[in-house]
């Protein structure tokens, strides 16, 4: 019966997922987190006057996301939106909902949209670096996250998090937990930025550790835990002795759950590694009888709200950087369990690292915090 329970509520959790990405449009104002990702958060009084453009009124400015739709995205856009709205901004949506070639119309929308301001929130170089260029050389504004995109756009700002300490973090503890010379699963993707980043220490782990990687599969789309589930479970059924999987993206932890959940007789065996953290990942890793053991984690809140914080430090003339990185932490299911730590608040409180209201922040600037 639990294990019916487990699956029943991933599914309802994938169906969630799915759900909040289609009632976004694809133009702006679309995409608005669900309930449970929507944390409040609180706003720090500014100590200092506003620097011009912030000292004359609404300031017009847009995100430009690849796909809104998983945990992460959701509340990455719930910190966006507070910050914006703390700095009196005026907040455009874009999600493209995984598709390429609309987020590189949408980019363009945005920039005829007169935004003087830009986030540019994943996808690929290749698509975004001609509308990137465009909108610098209009006086536009623009950060990024989480794509690499300096070759192309050298003038825009990257930020991103520290991605090689998220998968070292992770790949300690499964290295500690599975010991050398044993036979891993791999669920990841390439060609987008943050994971490709994990891949490079995934590969000097798995050569440190002589493990055998079994198989690689996953797939990056606007529903990517529902879609890479059944690629997951054929891998399962054809390499049956692997004793851990890392998924170094919380949707791609999500389908491996869904794929153990398909092989049960694997699901004691096989221990789960993944990255990013939600209210709804902290349930599935505590839920009874979880292989998810582990995952490396900021607070999507906070990233979203620290982006918007850089952007409008950028259009202040105040950023004296191009690149803007954010440290993360290990979370296990022990420590959740330890802890009695059954949300994201709960997580906060027993890690206030994850609050980063003084990273890319001024005296004038509002700072929102989780």
């Amino acid at each position: 019966m639990k294990r019916k329970a487990i699956a029943g509520g991933l599914v309802a959790l994938l169906m969630l997922g799915a759900t909040a990405c289609s009632q976004g449009g694809a133009a702006a104002g679309g995409s608005s987190p669900t309930a449970k990702n929507a944390d409040a958060g609180t706003v720090k009084s500014a100590s200092a006057p506003l620097p011009a453009p912030f000292n004359a009124g609404e300031v017009h400015v847009a995100i430009v996301q690849n796909t809104g739709q998983g945990d992460y995205f959701q509340q990455y856009l719930n910190g966006t939106r507070l910050q914006a709205k703390a700095l009196n901004m005026k907040l455009d949506v874009y999600d493209a909902q995984g598709d390429n070639a609309t987020q590189a119309s949408q980019l363009d929308q945005a920039i005829a949209s007169g935004a003087t301001g830009i986030i540019v929130r994943h996808g690929f170089a290749d698509t975004l670096c001609p509308g990137v260029n465009k909108a610098l050389d209009k006086g536009v504004k623009v950060v990024i996250y989480d794509v690499e995109i300096q070759k192309c756009a050298p003038r825009a700002v990257q930020t991103q998090q520290s991605d090689a300490k998220m998968a070292s973090l992770v790949l300690d503890q499964m290295a500690k937990d599975v010991g050398k010379n044993v036979n891993v699963g791999y669920v990841n993707v390439a060609g987008i930025a943050p994971l490709d980043r994990r891949d490079v220490v995934w590969q000097q782990y798995k050569k440190d550790n002589s493990w055998t990687e079994k198989f690689k599969t996953g797939k990056y789309t606007s529903s990517s835990a529902t879609d890479s589930a059944p690629m997951v479970d054929n891998a399962l059924k054809a390499n049956s002795d692997v004793v851990a999987v890392y998924a170094p993206y919380d949707e791609l932890s999500k389908a491996t759950l869904s794929g153990l959940d398909q092989n049960p007789q694997l699901k004691s065996k096989v221990k789960v590694y993944g990255a990013d953290i939600s209210t709804a990942d902290i349930e599935l890793m505590k839920a009874p009888g979880s292989p998810w053991v582990a995952t490396g984690a900021t607070d999507p809140n906070a990233i979203g709200a620290a982006v918007t914080r850089t952007l409008a430090l950028d259009m202040a003339g105040q950023l004296s950087t191009l690149k803007v990185e954010f440290p993360p932490i290990l979370v296990t299911q022990q420590t959740l369990r330890d802890k009695n730590i059954n949300n994201m608040n709960d997580l906060r409180a027993a890690e206030p690292s994850l609050n980063i209201s003084d990273v890319s922040s001024s005296a004038w600037i509002p700072a929102v915090q989780f």
